[in-house]
């Protein structure tokens, strides 16, 4: 069995103590691309908050989980407007970089096995919602999230059509659903372990939604196919 390296931890590390990295930190895809990704986007402030994003920390409301919160940058906003915010993240890494930056709650461990907890609010921002990997993955996140959230509580998340990518890279579209993806994390040539990540369309996610008694609306769309959701649970 191979033993990888958490090498996005390393970078993460790298990047908060020296502001910068020796060498790139590099993502490999499963449709072909590799290109660098650019670390100080975890480590953002509000001045540097997309648009979407801004929309999303307004409709936060009550007590907020912050699913794969990172380094904290969005939990860290919402802390400083006083909201009641638990950052939630698996990397040990990223978490210990959280507390060196001030956020004052943080929880590693992995969502899905989050319980006994209930939340007005579960933010999944930075296509945070990818963490269920697949469709179905997708439908046991949903199942799962009604365990977590208060009477009255939301969902907020934003995603991506990727269908286009298919067409850029002049690539067949894969059995399995276009918006599975797997990548993997490669710094100093040494690659993180793989990992996958759900993309949804519009259409697809809708449908699954009302499939799985679901409120949907779909809040912003900006110029790179990018969305905003707010969903909550049907109420019988």
């Amino acid at each position: 069995m191979t033993n990888f390296r958490d090498v996005y931890g390393e970078a993460l590390t790298e990047f908060h103590q020296k502001g910068d990295l020796a060498t790139p930190l590099m993502l490999h895809s499963s449709y072909g691309d590799i290109e660098e990704m650019p670390v100080e986007v975890f480590f953002r402030d509000e001045d540097d908050f997309p648009e979407l994003e801004f929309i999303a920390l307004s409709l936060c409301d009550g007590s907020v989980l912050d699913v794969g919160a990172g380094v904290g940058s969005h939990a860290l906003y919402l802390q400083s407007k006083g909201f009641n915010v638990t950052a939630l993240e698996i990397s040990p890494a990223a978490c210990y970089i959280m507390k060196e930056r001030g956020v004052e709650k943080i929880v590693t461990q992995d969502f899905f096995h989050l319980k006994d907890s209930k939340y007005d609010t579960l933010l999944f921002l930075m296509n945070g919602i990818g963490l269920a990997e697949s469709i179905e993955g997708f439908k046991s996140l949903l199942l799962h999230a009604k365990t977590l959230l208060t009477e009255n509580g939301q969902l907020l998340f934003d995603s991506s059509n990727i269908s286009y990518l298919y067409d850029e890279y002049h690539i067949e579209r894969p059995e399995h659903y276009f918006g599975e993806i797997e990548f993997q994390y490669e710094l100093n040539s040494i690659k993180g372990k793989p990992f996958k990540w759900l993309y949804l369309d519009q259409e697809t996610l809708i449908k699954i939604a009302h499939e799985e008694s679901w409120v949907v609306q779909v809040l912003y769309e900006d110029e790179n196919d990018q969305y905003l959701v707010r969903m909550e649970p049907r109420k019988n």
